[in-house]
């Protein structure tokens, strides 16, 4: 039971809670699949978008017994985050005022050894998509190189998300290491568009490669997942075609295009999940160019 379902979430398009609600009952079959045994962080919007939110991890008090969680150490202590493994989690989640789960690269128990290696294309300004496009296929080409098949997906806000995904053989500071590495490997083919800069005043204009996604404890936006931006933007899989011929951009999937998006195309992240490979063979490769 969805409570104040008329509560408007998304004042600039006039999307209320009973919506949201609904998009991730729709959505939950193909979404469930990139969310199970994942640690979730909650962005919340108790009075919609325009109202300000907030980031909440932990479950430990005030919550149903049987909401699924896992403790995960922190310095002085242990987060217990919720997990999400079926429809009545995701229906929980939406009552809650979250409009974005974001989800560890690592799943339970496994928690220290990430199943996903995350690229985050997070451009400065939103109107060059021309070079955003060219900076995600750049992306791509470069992981082929090292023999490593990826997958991308809509960010929902500026960027394009693209994932590579791994056997868990390996442990976070790894999986970093090797994140770090393409990224440097990725500036210096580009540096005019391209930077690893954090701060925005550093980076000139540029698109920021972050590879901070693959840290322990670290997030990104769930596969399915509704952003807090104007029109209910989706983080939506699409086809590397699809990037190349500039069909989609960062925004292009909605809240309200994405049922015929589903029953177009279905889960295009379908096999991500079996297609897991090592990074130890691509680590050794970029050591050696590095030397």
């Amino acid at each position: 039971m969805i409570s104040h379902p008329d509560k408007v979430m998304f004042p600039d398009d006039g999307i209320t809670k009973g919506e949201v609600a609904a998009y991730y009952a729709s959505v939950a079959p193909l979404m469930l699949p990139h969310l199970r045994d994942r640690p979730v962080t909650m962005e919340r919007f108790p009075n919609g978008i325009g109202a300000g939110g907030f980031l909440q991890k932990d479950v430990s008090r005030g919550f149903p017994e049987w909401l699924e969680r896992v403790e995960a150490p922190k310095r002085g202590g242990v987060v217990h985050y919720p997990i999400v493994d079926d429809a009545r989690s995701l229906e929980w989640l939406a009552n809650q005022n979250c409009i974005t789960p974001h989800v560890w690269a690592s799943r339970t128990p496994r928690l220290y050894q990430p199943d996903v290696c995350v690229f985050d294309l997070d451009p400065s300004a939103e109107e060059e998509l021309d070079t955003l496009r060219g900076a995600a296929l750049l992306v791509r080409d470069t992981l082929a190189e090292l023999d490593l098949p990826c997958w991308v997906k809509t960010s929902g806000s500026k960027g394009f998300h693209i994932v590579v995904p791994l056997d868990s053989a390996l442990g976070f500071d790894e999986v970093a290491a090797f994140a770090l590495g393409v990224g440097r490997v990725l500036v210096a083919r580009d540096p005019q568009h391209l930077t690893l800069e954090f701060s925005k005043a550093d980076r000139g204009g540029r698109i920021y490669v972050d590879v901070g996604r693959n840290g322990y404890s670290a997030t990104f936006a769930a596969a399915y997942a509704l952003r807090a931006r104007t029109g209910a933007p989706v983080s939506a899989p699409c086809t590397w075609e699809e990037v190349e011929r500039g069909e989609v951009g960062p925004r292009t999937f909605t809240l309200r295009n994405m049922a015929a998006r589903m029953a177009e195309v279905g889960d295009l992240w379908a096999d991500l999940s079996k297609r897991g490979r090592s990074l130890k063979r691509a680590l050794a490769r970029l050591e050696r160019a590095a030397s």
